[in-house]
């Protein structure tokens, strides 16, 4: 028989824990970005020609950071989703006898 499992406990426990942050942190992100906030200004990507045309450029490069910070955070879920299955194995696997 095949096993799925190729985490331990302890690193399963770990992945859960980095993925529920970065998940968290990334929507937050999103969002904030996404409102357009002038905070985070120095994390969008323009030239000196995006600020000639008036503020639609870089509300569009806010929002295109926006989609990113929410890409990255469903690459996070997944990672969650697959530390979580590792930590049931790691479980079943205790329960099993030899």
């Amino acid at each position: 028989m095949v096993s799925l499992l190729c985490c331990g406990p302890k690193m399963a426990a770990c992945g859960l824990v980095l993925s529920a942050w970065g998940v968290v942190m990334l929507l937050l992100l999103g969002i904030f970005f996404n409102v357009h906030s002038a905070v985070l200004i120095e994390d969008v990507p323009f030239t000196e020609e995006d600020f000639k045309d008036g503020p639609e450029r870089i509300y569009r490069l806010y929002e295109q950071v926006s989609y990113n910070c929410f890409i990255a955070a469903g690459l996070y879920a997944l990672l969650g989703g697959f530390s979580l299955c590792q930590g049931r194995l790691n479980k079943r696997k205790e329960y099993m006898v030899r």
